[in-house]
């Protein structure tokens, strides 16, 4: 897994290296994170994240994830399974959490780590919603975004792929969510959640049993 607290991050190299055959590797590219955008505002967001990973030489292509709402989730886990990396972007990780679920492919991604037949990568939501509950982080993201982009109620379990949270954007000042994130990973602390703070650049790279953030 390669997990990033903005974008890319400043090692991609590293995401890279996790491949077998980084050349041209199809890239499933989940955005549903951002589903309760404006149709205008969800394009050009799905847009940024195809150019980025282009730049890098791998192919991506836009597995949407509604579009296997209410279908058998053996759909949506044997098109994972013909992608060798599956990057999930940012946005809001309540949104991300549900279209994971209602499409069943929250259970493919866990049981494709578990059979090593998928990179995950990805940041900001992406990273986070693999944490066991997503409970704290609705001080950052809206969970009502959910009822926006799909008529339904938040959820706040997350998919126990980690057994701690991850804050991105900690104590990074030229995000516009740094401050509150701060404050989200300093609760966590009193409270004696488990979780990894990252700031914008860093990332955690997981190879297991190896783990690695920089």
């Amino acid at each position: 897994m390669y997990l990033s607290s903005w974008r890319v991050g400043d090692h991609p190299e590293r995401l890279l290296g996790l491949l077998e055959r980084p050349a041209g590797a199809r890239t499933a590219v989940i955005a549903n994170a951002v589903d309760a955008l404006a149709d205008g505002e969800r394009r050009v967001a799905v847009e940024r994240e195809m150019e980025a990973l282009s730049a890098l030489g791998l192919r991506p292509v836009e597995v949407d994830l509604r579009t296997f709402f209410g279908q058998d989730p053996r759909r949506v886990a044997d098109v994972l399974r013909g992608f060798p990396l599956l990057w999930a972007r940012g946005g809001n990780v309540f949104v991300l959490r549900h279209a994971l679920g209602r499409s069943g492919a929250d259970r493919a991604i866990v049981e494709l780590l578990r059979e090593d037949a998928i990179v995950y990568a990805g940041y900001s939501a992406g990273a986070c919603v693999l944490a066991p509950e997503l409970n704290g982080l609705e001080r950052c993201d809206d969970p009502h975004a959910v009822h926006t982009a799909y008529g339904a109620q938040a959820r706040f379990d997350g998919l126990a792929v980690l057994d701690h949270v991850v804050v991105p954007h900690v104590g990074s000042p030229g995000h516009p969510e740094s401050e509150i994130l701060d404050a989200v990973a300093e609760r966590y602390r009193v409270r004696g959640v488990a979780h990894r703070t990252m700031r914008d650049g860093q990332a955690i790279v997981i190879n297991s049993p190896a783990v690695d953030v920089r």
